[in-house]
């Protein structure tokens, strides 16, 4: 359904029945609410924000303010567009705005228990994610991954090798790759095939990204609350449906895994740890889908950024090039050699700047009454910083549109949560807890990628003409995947 469809076919369902229950909404004072575009009845801002939210809220803050307020059907979105704004929801006033908004296609599976979808900053909450930093994404997890990750880099250097010549999707190879990297961590076996044609296996690759289309996919429930029950577009059954057949494919080696007496400490795997600590099969399926869509997605994506950027400007790709093979001397690589390893390291903030995983973070939700900017943020209100716009403004970054990675050269901006001009991982509470996995997966992949390989875009075109659009979606990923070859392979 396009969007012009989606919003004239609810438009008629709920005007009829309605239409008291809108008028009075929209005709109440909410006082010192921040600035925006003055609402429509019933859909309020929604004909506005269109498929890509990113762009047209940035567009809208120009004009508006750096704090804005939208109306999406009944509901109250509250944007920010600058480094005080996310200062203020992120830092300022992170307690009372650090609870999650969850997408009505999510409601049905994401309820106690869960990590990145957690209503709320509970007990349950911080359990969790002080379980997954320790055991997953701590420096002393890093380390004894290590071996597994080199493994899974070999197999996809491997592939690449036999593809000389050959056009090779990016997107596909470094996905398989890092899913399969996690899968081994997490239930200590593959799921996906290199030599799987599609990229995928049993169609898991597609069902995980349905499952991330539907969060985002425009849905009356979201908009009209009161009608939320009737699921009216299906999405909420859909994604359960789907939800339940991904699981599926591990819900045999929980099983299993559950049986064993005991497991030798050389084979034990991150679905161990969680059986000893009483964790439910439905509390595994939650956190294992949650840790494949949020890790292996948005590396990916930033990876086929880095590549599309480096291959359009081949100064910095040559300057890159001359570091790695320069200073890169150990086989396989030594992974604590890549943090110093400092033309590198700009070139993926660079990328982050301006191709950020999420554009928008993920959706936060007041759960008290607050002021940001001496702007009111009522209690209920979903809220989101558009970190997209902060790493493009003029006012922050010189010749923001362009890919300069030697703005960091000589900078102590990081992206750890402290510089709010640049947040590719959010801040606060909410923080992404993989930064270090995801950061040293990026350096690893690209390393490999520029050591082993001379590449080349196909049938020698113009590399100043590769498509840069973008689709939007929970990541920010290429609207045309990006495919190279190469002619010429490097020891």
């Amino acid at each position: 359904m396009d969007h012009t469809t989606f919003l004239m076919s609810f438009s008629l369902l709920v005007m009829s029945s309605f239409l008291l229950f809108i008028v009075i909404i929209y005709f109440k004072s909410e006082k010192d609410l921040p600035p925006g575009p003055r609402p429509w009845p019933i859909i309020g801002n929604l004909h506005q924000v269109g498929k890509n939210p990113h762009v047209s809220t940035a567009i809208l803050a120009k004009r508006h303010g750096s704090l804005i307020s939208l109306r999406l059907g009944t509901q109250l979105l509250v944007v920010a567009s600058s480094p005080e704004a996310a200062t203020g929801i992120l830092k300022t006033q992170d307690r009372f705005l650090s609870s999650r908004f969850i997408p009505n296609a999510f409601q049905s599976y994401f309820s106690p228990f869960t990590l990145i979808w957690s209503a709320e900053c509970d007990k349950n909450w911080k359990s969790l994610r002080t379980l997954c930093r320790t055991h997953m994404f701590s420096t002393k997890a890093l380390e004894s991954q290590s071996r597994l990750r080199e493994k899974k880099l070999a197999e996809m250097l491997d592939f690449l090798c036999s593809k000389k010549d050959e056009v090779v999707n990016i997107e596909e190879v470094v996905f398989t790759t890092m899913f399969n990297t996690l899968s081994n961590i997490f239930f200590g076996k593959d799921f996906l095939d290199l030599k799987d044609e599609k990229g995928s296996a049993s169609g898991l690759k597609e069902k995980l990204f349905k499952a991330l289309a539907n969060a985002i996919t425009p849905n009356v429930s979201d908009f009209f609350p009161i009608v939320e029950r009737l699921d009216l577009q299906g999405l909420r059954k859909e994604n359960l449906k789907n939800i339940k057949e991904i699981c599926s494919s591990w819900e045999g080696i929980i099983n299993d895994r559950r049986l064993m007496v005991a497991v030798k400490a050389e084979e034990q795997c991150f679905l161990d740890l969680l059986l000893e600590n009483g964790f439910s099969n439905d509390q595994i399926n939650i956190l294992a889908l949650e840790l494949f869509t949020a890790s292996t997605d948005t590396t990916t994506s930033t990876i086929e950024w880095a590549m599309a950027e480096l291959m359009k400007n081949k100064k910095v790709m040559f300057k890159l090039q001359e570091e790695i093979r320069n200073e890169i001397h150990s086989d396989p690589i030594v992974e604590s050699e890549l943090s110093k390893l400092s033309y590198l390291n700009a070139c993926i903030k660079e990328t982050l700047r301006l191709h950020p995983p999420a554009p928008l973070l993920l959706p936060h939700r007041a759960i008290q009454t607050c002021e940001v900017m001496n702007y009111t943020i009522p209690r209920g209100a979903q809220v989101l910083v558009n970190i997209w716009a902060i790493g493009r403004d003029p006012k922050y970054w010189e010749d923001p549109l362009l890919f300069k990675p030697e703005r960091f050269l000589n900078s102590k901006l990081d992206f750890k949560g402290i510089d709010f001009e640049f947040l590719p991982f959010g801040a606060g509470r909410r923080m992404c807890p993989g930064l270090s996995f995801g950061i040293n997966s990026v350096q690893s992949v690209l390393a490999y990628l520029i050591l082993r390989f001379d590449w080349i875009l196909p049938y020698d075109e113009d590399p100043l003409k590769i498509d840069m659009n973008e689709k939007y979606g929970v990541t920010l990923q290429k609207e045309k995947p990006l495919q190279l070859s190469f002619k010429h392979l490097l020891k």
